[in-house]
């Protein structure tokens, strides 16, 4: 087939040239481009596979693979052309190499039909799958590792839940329990820290965020791309915890594993340049800075479903979220309360802990509990929770005093034990309140337009 060449550094388009939009290389150098347009995702419906375009487009990212690059696309295309039943294309994807890995990649493509090369001047493996894939015309979009560390069998497992329209995105797991790896204990310990901290700190629910064996339908690329900064080996990462922030389906595939001993990955500056994306990315979540109502796809993708009104979502994810914020803020209380006891009475104790804690509560479910992104509404947010803050206050005030008639002086321990009731009560009573009156459906808005730029 063909040797590209894509341009990879500032003022790169997202979009090929020749559909007439302009677009940009996520944000990295970035020149004044906008994210698409507001529309949400449709509902997925299968991939066309009658035509002779090619249905699966699977990048290779290169730097410097003069040795391995030949046997890795002969190996994959042999694999592809024996089990695959749809047209695909290999696209090698060199990231400025120094060594003859062009000619080589230029040579495969002379070669094998369906294969073609492309070549960037700028290193970074989220850099080349981001420009190559907001090139390709492939509803499904895939890459893979040179070295082919997976077995290639679990390719047609990754992408047919994304060409029959399950799934929006794929990825081969290492850490799945019915997995096979080989990799020494160093590998194995990093991967795994790295996938708990994946999951402590932004909550990620995917097991193996790094495995270089991930898939993606074209059109949830096309919006998702625009908002991964990363151009590195964090790209994958940022890509996945947005995704499943936006409520996309993410496919995962055991897969059996043998690791390359000649890999050149810095480990070090690799797991450095992690970290660094995790506390970027968790900061941009927190804030609200993300517009990942974008990639919203309606509810279900029955017809019928979408026709029902007046029909709940999220209820569990909301209560699992409330029962969270709850035990902190209660754990939050309890601290204030017992810390202003040492120079107050009880009844300004409890006023002052709950007002604190109550505060902080509704900015924390806010957020994370309804998921209101951006300013706006802020200030009668905080309002209507001062509204149910008093009545919070009225049944734990009115249990102590109840508690204080009928004992005299009762003891630390006990009016804990009264309060941690009475908050009981007005925690179911917040919960609905808040779900029906201050953060109702209809005020769950977008961010306004000025924050999507």
């Amino acid at each position: 087939m063909t040797t590209d060449s894509l341009r990879s550094g500032p003022g790169a388009t997202g979009r090929s040239s020749r559909d007439g939009r302009d677009g940009r290389d996520g944000r990295d150098g970035r020149d004044g481009g906008r994210l698409p347009g507001r529309e949400h995702l449709p509902a997925r419906q299968p991939v066309a596979t009658a035509s002779s375009a090619p249905v699966l487009d699977v990048v290779v990212p290169v730097y410097n693979e003069e040795k391995d690059l030949h046997p890795c696309v002969l190996r994959l295309h042999g694999h592809l052309a024996r089990t695959f039943p749809y047209p695909f294309r290999i696209t090698v994807a060199d990231n400025a190499s120094t060594d003859s890995t062009p000619a080589v990649a230029a040579a495969l493509a002379a070669e094998l039909p369906g294969v073609r090369s492309v070549r960037l001047e700028e290193k970074g493996r989220g850099r080349a799958l981001r420009a190559v894939w907001s090139e390709s015309d492939a509803p499904v979009l895939a890459y893979m590792d040179v070295d082919l560390s997976t077995d290639l069998n679990a390719l047609l497992p990754l992408v047919a839940p994304l060409i029959s329209g399950h799934s929006d995105l794929a990825i081969g797991s290492r850490l799945a329990r019915s997995s096979r790896v080989v990799r020494g204990t160093k590998r194995e310990f990093i991967s795994r820290a790295y996938n708990l901290i994946l999951r402590s700190s932004l909550a990620a629910g995917f097991s193996d965020a790094q495995c270089g064996f991930k898939a993606i339908r074209r059109e949830v690329a096309e919006r998702l791309l625009p908002m991964v900064e990363d151009s590195g080996w964090f790209f994958d990462t940022e890509l996945l915890v947005l995704a499943e922030r936006a409520g996309l389906r993410i496919h995962e595939v055991p897969v059996d594993w043998i690791d390359d001993p000649a890999s050149t990955v810095h480990i070090v500056r690799t797991a450095t340049e992690d970290l660094k994306g995790v506390w970027r990315v968790g900061r941009a979540l927190a804030v609200g800075a993300l517009p990942l109502d974008r990639l919203a796809r309606p509810f279900g993708d029955d017809p019928r479903d979408r026709a029902l009104t007046g029909v709940e979502r999220g209820l569990a994810r909301q209560l699992i979220g409330f029962c969270a914020v709850g035990v902190l803020s209660t754990l939050l209380y309890l601290a204030l309360y017992s810390l202003f006891r040492l120079g107050v009475g009880p009844q300004i104790a409890n006023g002052g802990a709950l007002l604190l804690s109550a505060v902080a509560n509704t900015a924390a479910n806010r957020r994370l509990t309804f998921g209101v992104r951006g300013r706006g509404g802020a200030v009668r947010h905080q309002a209507q929770g001062l509204v149910v803050f008093a009545i919070g206050l009225a049944l734990t005030s009115g249990s102590l005093t109840a508690l204080g008639a009928a004992s005299g002086s009762p003891s630390h321990g006990t009016e804990l034990a009264v309060l941690i009731t009475a908050n009981l009560a007005a925690t179911v009573l917040r919960f609905l309140l808040l779900r029906a009156w201050v953060f109702p459906t209809g005020a769950r808005r977008a961010p306004d337009s000025e924050d999507l730029r």
